[in-house]
């Protein structure tokens, strides 16, 4: 009994032998098929694209900043807030500058006065001098009778019909005479002169064009931009952030008061590694995922540009590797991604959050760096561009105004906030009278 037990126990370990076996080749079979596959899909699929998490949205950030100093008297807009382009979003105190503005119109009026004298003035000088040659003539006829009356009496000395007295009188006249007609041609060249002289500042142009005239209106526009500039508009649409000013508060120009953040216009500044970037062209697609919406939201997009440098080299402190204190470190290079504007609306993102960028590098066909200027601008505002066409209807009623044009009274132009600029301001009705009278 004792052999075959352990006859029976020696065979045991040799029949789970081949079993052990099998299951150990399934598993590596198993091994080399995944590693066959993915292998496969490495070099068909893998290879195609690049990926990252380091990628980041961004977007322009707009500074509000006023162009005048004043003193904040109101404020329209807080943080979160959505604005309009050309909404109001701070008001300062506008009283000196309505003075300002009233000063420059007055001096505009009288300056367009005292330029319509000078006119006026040719046309005197014009009858002064023919008063002038008038006296002229008048004192030569004098000196040929004074001439002639002593021509006769020095005649008549020889003779004793004419004293000595007479013949002294007669010579006083005939000096008389003489310096009369000195001081009328002395006369009549001052006059020629002083309309000369007038005519040099009147010469080739018209009132409205003359240089004091337009001296005058520019002060006038100076004027009424300081007064619209005491309201700050939106010059973009978008989300206010980071709103520092408040109520009562001495603003200086350039001084930081809010930021406004298009939220339509934002793109994703991805860091690819160095070794990522050598298939990486500007036209490829991208796909990205961000982290506030993970996979239910996913944005395609492309690459639009490829910066000019790491971003350790713009770093505030870059990396001095030559010290010898170095160690190797994989470079980083932003890559600008353009987002599609209709899936950014249906899920709009913030600056600052985390996405996961993968670029297709397939196509090989685009540039690796951008070739050409853009032939439009990346940002612009009109929100701005009415104001000097209402200077610009200030200036023209009042000249026409002083000019002796009559003009009707029409509504006064507001400002952007709705307030009136000025109480002699009208609308465009006198410029266009203005140029019919021309």
């Amino acid at each position: 009994m004792s052999s075959n037990a352990n006859i029976i126990e020696s065979s045991a370990p040799q029949e789970g032998k081949p079993k052990r076996n099998r299951i150990l080749a399934v598993m590596a079979a198993v091994v080399v098929i995944i590693g066959i596959i993915y292998a496969v899909w490495y070099f068909l699929v893998g290879l195609r694209y690049e990926s990252t998490d380091d990628a980041y949205v961004a977007g322009n950030v707009v500074q509000i900043t006023p162009e005048i100093s004043g003193t904040v008297v109101s404020i329209k807009a807080d943080d979160t807030d959505t604005v309009k382009s050309g909404q109001p979003l701070v008001l300062l105190n506008k009283a000196d500058a309505q003075i300002a503005l009233d000063q420059a119109e007055a001096q505009l009026a009288q300056t367009v006065r005292e330029v319509r004298t000078l006119y006026a003035n040719n046309g005197t000088l014009d009858a002064n001098i023919a008063a002038r040659e008038a006296d002229v003539l008048k004192a030569k006829a004098e000196l040929e009778r004074a001439e002639d009356d002593f021509k006769r009496r020095q005649a008549l000395v020889a003779t004793g019909a004419v004293s000595a007295e007479e013949m002294q009188h007669v010579q006083s006249e005939l000096a008389n005479a003489k310096s009369l007609v000195a001081a009328a041609q002395a006369a009549a060249v001052a006059a020629r002169e002083q309309l000369a002289s007038n005519k040099t500042l009147t010469e080739g142009t018209t009132v409205e064009q003359h240089p004091n005239v337009m001296r005058a209106a520019a002060r006038v526009r100076e004027a009424y931009l300081s007064v619209a500039r005491s309201t700050l508009l939106a010059p973009l649409s978008g989300q206010v952030a980071k709103r520092s000013v408040q109520v009562g508060q001495r603003v200086q120009p350039g001084e930081p008061l809010m930021a406004i953040v298009p939220l339509d216009h934002l793109w994703v500044d991805a860091n690819f590694k160095e070794v990522q970037l050598r298939k990486m062209r500007i036209g490829q697609s991208v796909t990205l995922e961000a982290d506030l919406y993970g996979s239910k939201a996913e944005y395609h997009g492309k690459v639009v540009g490829l910066s000019a440098g790491t971003g350790g080299a713009f770093s505030l402190l870059p990396a001095q590797n030559a010290t010898g204190n170095w160690i190797k470190v994989v470079q980083r290079v932003p890559v600008r991604l353009a987002l599609d504007p209709k899936e950014l609306a249906e899920h709009p993102l913030r600056i600052g959050l985390s996405m996961v960028a993968k670029v297709d590098v397939g196509d090989q066909s685009g540039p690796a760096l951008a070739s050409s200027n853009p032939l439009s601008a990346a940002l612009q505002t009109e929100a701005m561009q009415a104001q000097p066409a209402d200077a610009d209807a200030i200036v023209s009623r009042i000249i026409a105004a002083n000019l002796g044009t009559k003009v009707s009274t029409a509504a006064p132009p507001a400002t952007p906030s709705g307030a009136t600029i000025s109480r002699h301001s009208a609308g465009p009705a006198a410029a266009n009278q203005l140029a019919a009278r021309n």
